[in-house]
């Protein structure tokens, strides 16, 4: 699909744990358990390949041990690195979900069809997801990802449908 990422952020690489080269990884994912030994990940910005042979839960995260990587100072080099996957290689999601980089960037109409703008962020509150988005003018707007706002969401015409109550667009309820 159009604007689709090639590689997806499951996590960052924090710090050697131990003195057999794991690392401590602080998860990003949903889905850790898709990380199963044998998995090709790529580090950093250059993406470099490497193949996880181990990986345990941890109170911080996951620990990971690399094909090739004994020592803590051999897996030291890859501190503060962001772990990715193959875009491709993500798991599917059920109808009605969706990723956050998929909704990044759809246009937000009412039902009336009125444009009301684009959306810029997800923020995740725990109850429930929020949409940042901002319009040509005025302040943002935050839409609870939830039945009551959001009406529809179509990827292939880059659109979101939501129900706005008086309030959330900046004006005075009741006016």
């Amino acid at each position: 699909m159009l604007g689709e990422p090639a590689f997806l952020a499951i996590g960052k690489l924090r710090h050697p744990h131990g003195v057999h080269g794991e690392i401590l990884m602080e998860v990003f994912t949903d889905f850790p358990e898709r990380l199963r030994p044998g998995v090709v990940l790529y580090l950093g910005r250059e993406a470099m390949q490497i193949r996880m042979i181990k990986c345990r839960q941890h109170r911080e995260g996951l620990l990971m041990t690399f094909e090739g990587f004994t020592s803590p100072e051999e897996v030291g080099q890859f501190r503060n690195q962001i772990v990715y996957v193959k875009s491709v290689d993500r798991p599917p999601l059920e109808d009605g979900e969706y990723y956050h980089h998929q909704l990044i960037g759809l246009h937000v109409v009412s039902e009336a069809g009125e444009t009301i703008g684009t959306v810029t962020e997800i923020l995740e509150t725990g109850a429930s997801d929020i949409l940042v988005v901002i319009p040509n003018s005025g302040p943002e707007v935050l839409i609870p990802v939830a039945s009551a706002f959001i009406h529809e969401i179509d990827l292939n015409k880059r659109e979101i449908t939501v129900h706005l109550i008086p309030g959330m667009q900046g004006e005075e309820a009741g006016s």
